[in-house]
């Protein structure tokens, strides 16, 4: 059990980054919730976790804009102590669309996301981490990174960033007790996804080889393995989360 550590999961006032703060919230962690200002799903989720008799808590923030990431992990601080795992979960829009219509602005805003992010966190969280000797960072990125389909080049582009900027902190993070890794979720329905026919979901559940979709639950199980104590010799890895697909042709 996490009991004493602070958990901080962007983008978890819905779908899988809601899943991963509940899980954290079980394994013991004092879990805050992050949304954009204006969600009311963040203080939902926090309160339905305090409902099922554990610690958390919804702080809003834009996590692409520096003021409020600053103002964020103070407010965290403030409330449960110096945060000693990082869960990077938020996203945005993902656009669709032919590489020649793809402009920069598109693939800016995806960089904002999974670049910037990530940056601005660690420079608000890294310190601390490095003065107490302790930390996890999580990123999750997706199976489109290396299985890019086409129309999603400013989203592939921009999760192979993020897993670079992941291995590279991994390497330079490690001397101080901090890892840092991925998860690459595979296809797995949750809210945003509503929209996608069935047809769709029934050729991808054909193409997974251990016969049935993925679930929150199975990415926030992997997410949950790389925040504990147990994983302080596992970083700089991607771990794939997807029933075998990427063991297909």
């Amino acid at each position: 059990m996490a009991r004493g550590r602070v958990a901080l999961v962007t983008g978890s006032s819905r779908g899988l980054g809601a899943a991963i703060a509940r899980r954290l919230a079980r394994d013991g962690f004092a879990v805050a919730v992050n949304g954009r200002p204006g969600d009311e799903q963040v203080d939902a989720v926090a309160r339905a976790i305090r409902d099922d008799g554990s610690t958390a808590a919804g702080f809003s923030a834009d996590v692409t804009d520096e003021d409020q990431v600053n103002s964020l992990v103070t407010a965290i601080t403030r409330a449960f102590g110096p945060i000693d795992v990082l869960v990077l979960n938020a996203t945005g829009p993902q656009p669709e669309a032919p590489v020649t219509e793809v402009s920069w602005a598109d693939h800016a805003a995806q960089l904002d996301f999974f670049v910037k992010s990530p940056v601005l966190l660690g420079r608000a969280v890294l310190p601390g981490m490095q003065a107490r000797r302790y930390g996890r960072i999580v990123s999750i990125d997706s199976e489109v990174a290396h299985s890019p389909p086409p129309g999603r080049s400013a989203y592939a582009a921009a999760k192979n960033a993020q897993i670079g900027l992941t291995r590279s902190w991994a390497r330079e993070l490690a001397p101080f007790g901090i890892t840092v890794n991925t998860v690459a979720p595979g296809f797995v329905p949750v809210e945003r996804h509503a929209d996608v026919p069935d047809e769709v979901k029934d050729a991808y559940l054909a193409s997974v080889p251990a016969g049935r979709m993925g679930t929150p639950a199975d990415i926030a199980h992997a997410v949950g393995f790389l925040a504990s104590d147990d994983a302080g010799f596992v970083t700089g890895q991607r771990i794939v989360v997807d029933g075998g697909r990427s063991l297909g042709p």
